[in-house]
């Protein structure tokens, strides 16, 4: 039936509307604007608490680094941000990006901390248990070279092993031994995994999918994990030379524990 006279709000049709309108409001701390929607950091899809973030912007020969409490709230499009989808972090490294002073190559990477963010984490590999379990995809291989490390165990000197994709060859590597261990040889880009790094008495074992795939012995200390886009290619030997060629990485989860 139409009505045609005015309406009026019962008590309980005015209650109903004030909680359906508290319910879609903005929440808003005192003094402050209104929260961050949850795709603006990768800081709401990751607990990036114990990380900084490696750039490849800066000047030569020193990326920029954000450090915690300003990681919190950092976005960089496209280096280092939510995904189109947000479901995860997008990490990109060009061939023509800025290096840290000790590789040839850019990187858009995360380096693991400790205390809130404020340090960086060093452990030894003979005491305790050290563990990062990740999910990721690569999303996009460097032309000519088309090689990308997705995470890595660094100690104090070099990286101690890595997952490294180069073409649709998926490798695990010991040291100098970039071919230490073959994952697949049929990896498609885009296809998410997860990986897994167990550091404890002297080893390392590496897992994909739930798989152990190797075991490394390990004894040094200085230890630490990183993860994102580590592109294995620069302008000397991948063309064009131009952020347009690049190296991607879209992580999902990342998760860190020593006991």
């Amino acid at each position: 039936m139409r009505l045609t006279r005015k309406r009026t709000l019962t008590t309980a049709g005015v209650a109903a509307l004030s909680a359906l309108a508290a319910l879609t409001a903005p929440i808003v701390a005192s003094g402050t604007a209104a929260a961050a929607a949850p795709c603006d950091y990768p800081a709401q899809k990751l607990n990036l608490t114990n990380w900084k973030e490696t750039l490849p912007t800066g000047s030569s020969g020193s990326p920029t680094e954000i450090k915690q409490p300003a990681l919190a709230t950092y976005s960089s499009n496209p280096w280092f941000m939510v995904n189109s989808a947000c479901t995860g972090v997008q990490f990109r490294s060009p061939v023509n990006g800025v290096t840290t002073s000790g590789s040839s190559y850019a990187r858009s990477e995360l380096r693991e901390m400790t205390s809130n963010g404020t340090a960086n984490a060093s452990w030894s590999a003979t005491s305790g248990t050290h563990t990062l379990t990740f999910r990721e995809a690569f999303n996009k291989l460097p032309s000519t070279k088309p090689h990308v490390v997705g995470a890595q165990i660094h100690d104090s000197d070099d990286d101690v092993t890595v997952f490294r994709l180069e073409g649709t060859s998926l490798y695990i590597t010991k040291g100098d031994t970039t071919h230490h261990k073959l994952v697949t040889s049929n990896y498609k880009l885009n296809t998410v995994f997860e990986g897994k790094f167990v550091v404890s008495g002297g080893q390392i074992k590496v897992y994909y999918n739930g798989v152990l795939q190797t075991t490394i012995a390990h004894t040094a200390s200085g230890n630490y994990f990183k993860a994102g886009a580590y592109t294995q290619a620069n302008c000397d030997n991948s063309s064009p030379c131009s952020s347009s060629n690049y190296g991607q990485v879209s992580v999902y989860n990342l998760q860190v524990t020593h006991s």
